[in-house]
């Protein structure tokens, strides 16, 4: 059998300072959106999409530091004693 194990979206050093990972989270949408909105945007004016990067990063920083122990959703995962339960059926039927 192969051990399920949940990963987060992108590593920590996948990211450029957790920028659109942290709005992403906060927001509930897919990070991949506004990474590609700003590589699109980098394409018009560096100097504008570099400032408006370190102002959203100021904005995360700051209510990351002003509420700190905020819950976040996690997704809920079967438990593996159900799991486990389902496969011995299923594998007593094989047999």
């Amino acid at each position: 059998m192969t051990d399920h194990t949940t990963t987060p979206v992108a590593a920590p050093r996948d990211n450029l300072f957790g920028v659109c990972a942290a709005l992403g989270e906060d927001f509930g949408f897919n990070p991949l959106w506004l990474r590609l909105g700003f590589a699109v945007a980098l394409l018009f004016s560096l100097e504008k999409v570099l400032l408006a990067y370190v102002a959203l990063g100021v904005l995360v920083l700051v209510s990351r530091l002003l509420f700190p122990n905020r819950v976040r959703t996690t997704a809920t995962a079967v438990p593996a004693t159900v799991a486990n339960e389902a496969d011995e059926a299923e594998y007593r039927q094989a047999a």
